[in-house]
């Protein structure tokens, strides 16, 4: 089978996913072509698993200091080149279209009459699951952005809907974790304000990752360009994570069992969904400005969460080798079986 699989490449999670994806679905024998939009060419890094791979403008959102512009998106979009890279996207060879929440690929599948597959925590907006901050912009962009005929949505919890948990790596538990080393990834902040704001808990070593890293001017804090190895390296025995809430980073900080504290992006209904998720079911903690005394709390306490995901990406591969039948209720309760959810001190 070939298949055709477009990715959001906006933030790192759609990319974590679609490597985690990707060494499955060569494993299993697939033919797969790989398409990423959302941001410069010069800005993507650890592609190699994706075995070559093409690149569009596609669309991406305007962020300014912890909040989408959607003005300031649409202004800096590229409508021409948007329908021109729809135009010109042939997808009359391949068997299969997917989209990690991807718009040239999902369009172009829609212009030629192709049904999509969309795989992704978006998709599971279309269910009955926890949102915050929506409005009928934020509603609109969630459901146009890239369509699927068929969506696999997921999430950290079912909510009693037929989605699937999150696709990440499956590590073992860290046999050793430092209890004062936190990791930072606040991509879309002034790094800057962010190092002020970390300065006065020197009782703590900050791991701050930064698409653009400035010298740290504190011994405490080290500021690092992003890097996947280096990352995973730091969060694997890290006590905990200060992130935006996307969702692939606290998927991955669940895996392991890490603290989380997030502040989601302001005007963005998908990262302050997220937030509302994970202190509805107890996951974690949520600041909705940099603030030093939430920072503080979070820091004492001692309680996080483990939770033990399957292979989900494999359950997909499995599912499309099978045919892709119906994802019933009895289906995706047989992946939930196999979730587990523990308490763990640091």
């Amino acid at each position: 089978m070939k298949i055709f699989y477009g990715v959001q490449g906006t933030g790192n999670g759609h990319i974590t996913r679609a490597r985690v994806m990707a060494r499955e679905l060569n494993a299993a024998g697939f033919d797969v072509t790989f398409q990423f939009s959302g941001r410069p060419a010069d800005k993507y890094f650890d592609m190699e698993v994706f075995n070559g791979y093409q690149l569009k403008d596609g669309l991406t959102f305007n962020t300014h200091k912890g909040q989408v512009s959607y003005v300031k998106t649409a202004l800096q979009a590229k409508p021409i080149r948007f329908v021109k890279d729809i135009g010109s996207l042939d997808l009359s060879g391949y068997d299969l279209i997917i989209s990690d929440f991807e718009p040239v690929t999902a369009w172009a599948a829609k212009r030629q009459r192709k049904p999509v597959l969309g795989i992704g925590h978006q998709y599971a907006f279309g269910h009955d699951i926890p949102r915050a901050g929506g409005d009928p912009i934020a509603e609109r962009v969630m459901k146009y952005f890239a369509p699927a005929d068929i969506g696999i949505g997921l999430h950290w919890h079912h909510f009693g809907q037929p989605i699937l948990p999150p696709i990440i790596e499956t590590p073992a538990f860290p046999q050793s974790v430092q209890a004062n080393k936190i990791l930072v990834y606040l991509p879309f902040e002034d790094i800057g304000e962010v190092m002020t704001l970390l300065s006065p808990f020197e009782n703590y070593q900050f791991h701050v990752y930064a698409p653009e890293p400035i010298a740290s001017p504190y011994s405490h804090i080290q500021c690092k360009p992003l890097s996947r190895q280096g990352f995973q390296t730091d969060l694997y025995d890290s006590a905990g994570i200060i992130s935006n809430a996307g969702f692939e980073l606290a998927s991955e900080s669940l895996q392991l069992g890490k603290k989380i504290l997030v502040k989601p992006l302001h005007a963005q209904m998908e990262q302050i969904s997220n937030a509302a998720a994970l202190k509805q079911l107890g996951y974690g903690h949520t600041m909705y400005n940099l603030d030093a005394a939430v920072i503080d709390e979070w820091l004492r306490h001692p309680h996080a969460v483990h939770v033990t995901y399957p292979n989900v990406a494999k359950v997909i591969v499995d599912w499309l080798k099978d045919g892709m039948p119906a994802m019933d209720a009895d289906f995706t309760e047989r992946v939930w079986e196999k979730v587990d959810v523990l308490q763990v001190s640091y």
